[in-house]
């Protein structure tokens, strides 16, 4: 495996388009955007329709399945999706989401909608020695992140890599990525609230760079997913990347695919 370059940070945080961009985030939803800092507003009035989950429960999995005919039917089901809830957490070596390194990424929690929106709840370490939360909120082009003493939204500073949109991207995160996942394998059938799909390749780095919103970047990485055999979705996904040369552990779930969000630009917004 490659050592991966240090991510460039001093494009802005925007740059990324939602159609992505949305993957997999962000970052994610109680929304925490209007609670960071002591505000207990929500700027993004989230609405969640319950019932329209497409993962299967109870689903059953055929032992003997290719897993090259899996991966393809997990490519064609990713492409077709509106929307996702989805969650990350990392541990290990920090990754930074700015350029001058004292905020560190440990976890995001957010919903991906199309046409080109998401929202964002980021758990960060500032100066490794104080956790906090962040809002992130992306619509388009344009990008939105909350203060974390006051609050209040601003338009995403140069200096910052860290889109909401890019963690959940269909069409150019996720359908190339299992397109060209190279040396697939079965590893096994587990229940995960059903059976899923346990499958292993490796993931080339253009992709691996779409579903860490561009935290990692020039490293082909090993990749386990978990795909729920009667939708072709996937449910978990696991990678270890390296970041000068200690590693750091990904695990993002998705869920509540095809539910209704409504996502909005933040109310309390500050130039």
């Amino acid at each position: 495996m490659s050592e991966p370059t240090r991510p460039d940070r001093t494009a802005v945080f925007a740059t990324a388009s939602l159609a992505l961009a949305g993957l997999t985030l962000v970052v994610t939803s109680a929304l925490a955007l209007g609670i960071v800092g002591g505000s207990d507003s929500d700027p993004t009035e989230l609405v969640v329709v319950p019932g329209t989950s497409l993962n299967s429960d109870g689903a059953v999995a055929d032992p003997d399945a290719d897993p090259s005919s899996i991966v393809a039917s997990a490519a064609e089901a990713m492409r077709a999706v509106t929307s996702v809830e989805f969650e990350l957490k990392r541990t290990g070596a920090p990754v930074f989401i700015d350029q001058f390194e004292s905020i560190a990424l440990n976890e995001l929690r957010g919903q991906f909608a199309l046409p080109n929106k998401a929202q964002a709840e980021l758990t960060v370490r500032i100066n490794d020695n104080l956790t906090t939360k962040l809002g992130a909120v992306a619509i388009n082009t344009e990008v939105w992140i909350s203060n974390p003493v006051t609050g209040d939204f601003e338009t995403l500073p140069a200096g910052y890599d860290i889109d909401p949109s890019k963690f959940f991207d269909p069409e150019n995160g996720w359908r190339p990525l299992l397109t060209e996942l190279g040396n697939v394998e079965l590893v096994g059938i587990e229940d995960r609230g059903g059976d899923r799909y346990h499958v292993r390749g490796i993931a080339p780095a253009a992709q691996v760079r779409e579903i860490t919103v561009g935290l990692v970047r020039g490293q082909d990485v090993p990749i386990d997913l978990w795909v729920d055999p009667v939708t072709g979705l996937v449910t978990a996904a696991e990678l270890t990347t390296m970041v000068e040369g200690a590693d750091s552990h990904w695990v993002l779930g998705l869920d509540n695919y095809g539910d209704s969000f409504t996502i909005k630009p933040p109310e309390n917004v500050t130039n």
